[in-house]
């Protein structure tokens, strides 16, 4: 099974009140599921690191055999890929968080994609951020 994953966070204020959003599909193209989180304070890296981690965890689920993985964070897709160096020790965190939740499947891989290809993910993690920042007033 192939499931083709999308993943977005979002920080108002960078960093402030953040969300995440998270679509999963299966191989012929149909939504398995949607997902968004709300997160009280982080950075736009931060969130997205954990769009990430809330993708790969949702994927366990469906126990796919591959995980095709599409961000809009060029600087999270290359630190994945090994290509960018991950300096913060918050992110670094992460970034092994989501490579242990990776080695989990046979075959796994992440995308670097526009954000207009990213819309669904992304308003889902917009509107975490928003419902985050509600919370915080």
């Amino acid at each position: 099974m192939l499931l083709r994953i999308y993943a977005d966070g979002s920080s108002i204020g960078n960093p402030g009140p953040a969300g995440v959003g998270v679509v999963v599909f299966d191989e012929s193209g149909k939504i398995l599921v949607t997902h968004s989180l709300s997160l009280p304070f982080a950075t736009n890296n931060e969130a997205e690191y954990i769009a990430v981690i809330e993708a790969l965890k949702l994927a366990q689920k469906f126990a796919p055999d591959e995980v095709i993985l599409f961000v809009d964070s060029e600087l999270v897709a290359q630190q994945l890929k090994g290509k960018y160096k991950v300096k913060s020790p918050k992110l670094q965190r992460l970034h092994e968080e989501v490579l242990s939740l990776a080695r989990k499947f046979r075959r796994f891989s992440v995308t670097y994609i526009p954000r207009e290809s990213n819309s669904l993910a992304n308003k889902l993690a917009q509107e975490a951020s928003s419902a985050a920042s509600s919370l915080s007033l």
